[in-house]
């Protein structure tokens, strides 16, 4: 358990205090795709008036960049509207609040998100385990007690942030802060 925890802890934690836990779903924001296989040529570009009006609707955020986007890009943003529709309402409001959250980190925050989400895909699916696991307990701690690992954290110099879980323990959530006031030092 240990050698688990060891390496995808920091993982965790970083992931959690940077507020990164998504991947990056903004469409824009998104790595280029594999090359086309074979000798197909790439997509012809589609301005905005030929798309149906589901596709507008869908896609309506996008509609000030659209005649500006690569044909591969536009063809992309094609598949995942029609992936869109077959969403429930309740995944579609999931996929907005991501959405929302990525348009308003910093290029910095979302390189940092991106290099997580590799890191992350770089896990084998024990170790994946166990970092969900470990992130379901974080998120039943009590807010206060939440807060107050994230200061513990962001206090550690970075090497002893390698070594968290042997301050914290393996198996159990981080124990709470010590009672503070005016009985309590």
């Amino acid at each position: 358990m240990t050698r688990i925890l060891r390496p995808i802890l920091p993982l965790l934690l970083a992931a959690l205090l940077g507020s990164v836990a998504v991947a990056p779903l903004h469409a824009q924001d998104a790595p280029p795709p594999p090359p086309p296989h074979g000798d197909m040529p790439p997509p012809a570009p589609r301005p905005w008036s030929s798309l149906d009006p589901a596709q507008r609707d869908v896609l309506a955020p996008l509609q000030k960049a659209w005649d500006g986007m690569s044909p591969r890009k536009q063809s992309r943003m094609l598949q995942r509207a029609e992936h869109w529709v077959t969403l429930s309402p309740e995944r579609r409001e999931e996929v907005r609040q991501h959405i929302a959250r990525w348009q308003q980190m910093t290029p910095d925050e979302r390189k940092q998100a991106r290099e997580n989400r590799r890191k992350f895909n770089e896990l084998s699916p024990q170790q994946r385990e166990q970092l969900h696991a470990t992130f379901e307990r974080f998120q039943q701690l009590p807010p206060a007690q939440r807060e107050q690992l994230i200061r513990e954290w962001h206090a550690l110099p970075p090497a002893e942030r390698l070594h968290w879980d042997e301050r914290r323990g393996h198996d159990r959530p981080p124990s709470p802060p010590p009672p503070s006031g005016p009985d309590h030092p």
